[in-house]
């Protein structure tokens, strides 16, 4: 009889681990981290790498017609932040 009583002490332990966790869910999305658009987080994501790799490009590139090209494209690229 003890692993009954041991059972049923376990699913009232998972039961109270479940309340919790969507408690906490429910606080996280009440002080507004729960809601994002994925669209946006998506575009963003996408002009950090755009910005990283044309960054990259650069550092190491020493013809200056061509760093003024990546200048003016990362410039455009801040101005994509602004509006996304």
């Amino acid at each position: 009889m003890s692993d009954a009583g041991e059972g049923l002490v376990d699913a009232e332990a998972r039961l109270q681990e479940q309340m919790d966790e969507r408690e906490q869910e429910r606080r996280r999305r009440a002080a507004g981290g729960g809601v994002k658009n994925p669209e946006r987080e998506r575009a963003l994501a996408s002009l950090r790498l755009a910005r990283t790799q044309l960054e990259q490009q650069l550092r190491g590139n020493p013809h200056p017609v061509r760093r003024q090209q990546i200048e003016l494209a990362i410039k455009d690229l801040e101005k994509r932040f602004e509006s996304v």
